[in-house]
């Protein structure tokens, strides 16, 4: 107790030039929102504040410190640890955190910002577990949710109803919008237009609608103050509230430069583009609900499987993968189906056989690049480049996971070996930034390096096209997206070409790496065996990006955000997104546009949907790269190529130091300074 008492003092020293107006302990962020597991790190503890301070009114999160959480832990070990004495908890026998790291970790989940600041907040529906509530800024900031596991939650919202004016939203009763006419904030407005002498005292209440004072002035002579002030309120409301008519769209050029600040080495046309195909707005059917299911699990997998072997019902069991996924205990032997390693009609004499050939082939090609010396290395001048970008990127890929973790570690030197050889197995694409965040997890699940190369080159089989350097696979999918979401949700669609998002490059990132930066790794994992199904369509992948903005739609509009605000908003969505909510939404949007009798044919080869012979020779959009690729010639120019590497996805100037990873310590490194700043908060 007397640990717990020192903390939270060292907490309110925070506001030690402020005064703390509402302060509540038990509220936690949840690093992984679809985290139903005990772990303690899964919820960090901390205390939530509304301070007033010398400039201005703030909210504030502060998490409590790592000693405070075991304090009451009997079975404890303590110990020196390494060379620099750093004191570290041991909870099991291998487990060893340093606890000074996993201090510096929780506070990047710190949470501060000014009232006025606010542009809306979310709270969660009733009866669905703690109470929390997230909060959004006015450029797009998104801060992690706050779960208040022992209440308090109205009372917070309560205190910041004194300051602002707040107003649900009629679309979805989870967001309330921040009104800007708020009552202080005209007030103040008021008070500068001296609508009555320095010496009056007056105070405008909006909800009420009237203006009160006890101005000597307005009493000797109330007629002619009256209309001197409204004058000047009429003045005030014209030139300074009222929107205008002629409102300009931002310029081609500044949407350039700012998304190549965003996205270092993107090059964005700022030419004339052929349009994309008009699509009426259609009268849709409701969307059917849909149910998720149990994960396959060891007894179902052994059923589908005869005496020698051979798999069963194959497409009975890629829907109960895509229906639940499958239990992690047996996904080294289904993913290796799912991803081309095996034959789904092979048996077990000739799966030891081709495991056999597997491993010969695989340490040929590992043995071509080790057995390359400085020599020759320095007049190959494309695999040392390849070479020195892995060993960059393998140090900074998922380094927070148990199974890349700590200094040294030998996984870090098998997720090399894999890059390298991957590149002599194929030389034109070798490796691009990216690739590393697609192979941890596969090297996670399968624990062999062999098995994981194999597995992980049927992965890029599937995936190749997004690391191309003409990238005309990325821009074949942002184009299909936004031919989906026209006649999906052509509201939206509208919304996000108005504001300079229609090219729907926020989406870069998700259709990279397979969204590997949204979920956390358990959930890509879950997620990627769905998709891998090719249920209920070949780019579902794509319609699960529908089904995330549609999620987002009321926030996006109702907040007003533009393009910078849009893709802020976007970026700090990571590892808040609910994975089973979101496949469910996506198969109930492909089941609504399946069910269309008016769906286009392009739309319907997007989707890998059956043709007529007549609507398929006319249609030019086929399908993504999750399928088979075919050239699309009418798709419209996203001017996308990246400069300044030879087969890199980001060009970070020498020295510049402009480029950042993404969360998790990414590999992938796509924001730059001027937009992460909501990222390093929750991630850095």
């Amino acid at each position: 107790m007397i640990k717990l008492d020192v903390i939270h003092t060292q907490h309110r020293k925070m506001a030690s030039q402020s005064q703390v107006l509402f302060e509540r302990d038990g509220v936690y962020i949840h690093v992984n929102v679809n985290s139903t597991t005990a772990d303690k790190d899964a919820h960090i503890p901390g205390r939530v504040y509304l301070a007033q301070k010398p400039e201005g009114s703030f909210i504030e999160w502060k998490a409590e410190d790592v000693q405070s959480l075991d304090s009451n832990q009997n079975d404890q070990e303590w110990a020196v640890i390494g060379t620099t004495c750093s004191v570290g908890y041991k909870p099991d026998k291998d487990n060893v955190v340093s606890v000074s790291s996993k201090a510096e970790t929780r506070k990047r989940y710190n949470v501060s910002f000014d009232i006025l600041d606010l542009k809306s907040f979310k709270r969660n529906a009733p009866n669905h577990g703690w109470a929390y509530i997230i909060f959004i800024l006015k450029d797009g900031t998104t801060y992690p949710a706050l779960h208040f596991h022992s209440g308090g939650s109205k009372a917070l919202l309560q205190q910041i109803g004194k300051y602002l004016h707040i107003k649900r939203s009629p679309n979805d009763s989870r967001l309330f919008i921040v009104q800007e006419h708020d009552p202080d904030m005209l007030s103040k407005s008021f008070d500068e237009l001296h609508l009555f002498s320095e010496s009056s005292a007056y105070r405008v209440t909006m909800d009420e609608d009237f203006i009160e004072s006890d101005s000597q002035k307005f009493i000797n002579d109330p007629y002619t103050t009256a209309l001197g002030g409204f004058a000047k309120v009429t003045n005030f409301l014209r030139d300074s509230i009222m929107t205008p008519e002629n409102v300009t769209s931002r310029p081609k050029e500044e949407v350039a430069e700012i998304l190549q600040e965003d996205i270092p080495g993107m090059e964005i046309s700022q030419q004339v583009e052929a349009g994309f195909e008009v699509v009426t707005k259609t009268k849709l059917p409701n969307r059917p609900e849909v149910t998720r299911g149990q994960p396959l699990n060891s007894q179902q997998w052994s059923k589908h499987m005869d005496r020698d072997g051979q798999i069963k019902d194959v497409e009975h069991l890629k829907d109960v993968i895509f229906r639940g996924g499958v239990e992690p205990c047996i996904r080294n032997e289904v993913w290796k189906f799912l991803l081309n390693y095996y034959d789904w009609q092979s048996t077990y004499k000739t799966r030891a056989d081709e495991r056999k050939r597997k491993v010969d082939d695989y340490f040929r090609m590992k043995l071509q690049w080790k057995t390359i010396n400085d020599v020759q290395e320095n007049r190959f001048s494309l695999l040392k480049e390849r070479k020195c970008l892995i060993e960059k990127d393998v140090t900074r890929t998922d380094r927070t996971h148990k199974f890349f973790e700590g200094e040294c570690n030998p996984n870090l030197q098998v997720l090399n070996d894999i890059l390298m050889t991957y590149c002599m197995y194929n030389f034109d694409l070798g490796y691009v930034q990216g690739m590393s965040d697609l192979l941890s997890p596969i090297l996670v699940v399968m624990e062999n390096e062999v098995d994981a190369f194999w597995c992980f080159a049927g992965l890029m089989d599937k995936v190749w096209e997004n690391f191309e350097m003409d990238q005309k696979g990325m821009k074949c999918q942002l184009a299909d997206i936004h031919r989906l979401m026209q006649f999906s949700d052509p509201e939206l669609c509208s919304y996000l070409e108005s504001h300079d998002s229609g090219n729907f490059y926020f989406c870069f990132r998700w259709l990279l790496i397979f969204f590997k930066r949204e979920f956390s790794f358990s959930d890509v994992q879950r997620l990627w065996e769905v998709i891998w199904t090719e249920r209920p369509c070949k780019s579902f992948h794509l319609v699960i990006c529908l089904a995330i903005l549609d999620t987002e739609k009321t926030t996006l509009i109702e907040n007003k955000f533009g393009f910078t605000e849009i893709l802020k908003h976007i970026n700090d969505m990571s590892l808040a997104i609910h994975l089973e909510e979101t496949l469910k939404k996506a198969e109930s949007i492909f089941l609504q546009l399946k069910n269309s009798k008016k769906l286009p044919a392009t739309l319907k080869e997007i989707l890998g949907m059956e043709l007529s012979p007549s609507s398929s020779t006319s249609s030019s959009c086929k399908t993504t790269p999750i399928g088979t690729p075919i050239n699309r010639e009418s798709t419209p120019k996203l001017e996308l190529p990246f400069q300044g590497r030879e087969n890199g996805l980001s060009a970070p100037s020498s020295g510049s130091g402009t480029a950042v990873t993404t969360p998790d310590d990414s590999s992938l490194e796509i924001l730059t300074d001027n937009a992460d700043t909501a990222m390093n908060l929750v991630y850095n």
